[in-house]
């Protein structure tokens, strides 16, 4: 399950989106709800949020009264979250090594964050660390199939990368099951208007960086018009659709 992942171009592109990215943040939100739906009716103090992005769900939690911890890779998010006053503390740090000392944390949340690990196991191992032992961890990622229109679409134009792949669900509940944690997931799927909605709403959030790199090549005119005649679609509109997969301590 491990992968080599470029850090810093991860942080550079979700700190250009920091600006705007709550604005094209709907399936953050779906997913986080989603989460939500499964935490504990009580639990410890400290919370961590582990790739807080611009602190949404971590001042949900402190406003629910715990004493909210937002960590992120990226510099320019953790600006946005402390400018929305989501935290008590703020934490620069990576999920596959966290700043953190063994046993302080009484519940782990990470929505949407841990697809972008090197490691899933190291980064769910890393959680576990930070936990005491009756600690709480609840996390979101995505699976295999997300993003499928894009690549089926570009598939048509050309035989390079322009989504990543992500780990197969099988693969992400072995890693959820090693941790006792209960694996579940959902297919979701957005609409818009257009391709190239679907493709802004990607840079929005953030969700650009290609694991393999990008070719340079610029989006013409011409070339939009073939990729939007071979997006899948409905009568809702331009089709995205993401895997969601929770992993959530067994109560």
């Amino acid at each position: 399950m491990t992968l080599r992942v470029d850090k810093q171009a991860v942080a550079r592109a979700f700190g250009r989106a920091a600006s705007h990215y709550d604005a094209h943040a709907a399936l953050q939100r779906l997913s986080g709800d989603a989460l939500l739906a499964q935490a504990p009716a009580q639990s410890g103090l400290q919370l961590l949020d582990a790739g807080c992005g611009t602190g949404w769900f971590s001042r949900l939690w402190r406003e629910r009264g715990k004493q909210v911890t937002a960590l992120d890779l990226s510099p320019q998010m953790l600006q946005q979250a402390r400018d929305n006053d989501a935290a008590q503390h703020y934490l620069a740090g990576d999920i596959d090594a966290l700043p953190l000392a063994d046993n302080t944390i009484d519940l782990v949340w990470s929505n949407l964050a841990v697809q972008w690990s090197e490691d899933l196991p190291g980064a769910l191992s890393q959680f576990r660390r930070v936990l005491r032992p009756d600690g709480m961890l609840l996390f979101s990622t995505l699976g295999d199939g997300s993003l499928q229109e894009v690549h089926e679409a570009w598939s048509h134009l050309d035989a390079l990368p322009h989504a990543n792949r992500f780990l197969s669900e099988p693969q992400i509940a072995a890693a959820c099951h090693a941790e006792h944690l209960r694996c579940t997931s959902e297919v979701v799927t957005l609409h818009f208007p257009d391709a190239l909605s679907a493709m802004r709403s990607l840079k929005g959030i953030g969700a650009t960086h290609l694991h393999q790199g990008r070719d340079g090549q610029v989006l013409t005119r011409q070339r939009l018009n073939q990729l939007e005649a071979h997006w899948p679609r409905d009568r809702h509109g331009y089709r995205l659709s993401y895997h969601l997969i929770y992993g959530v301590s067994a109560s």
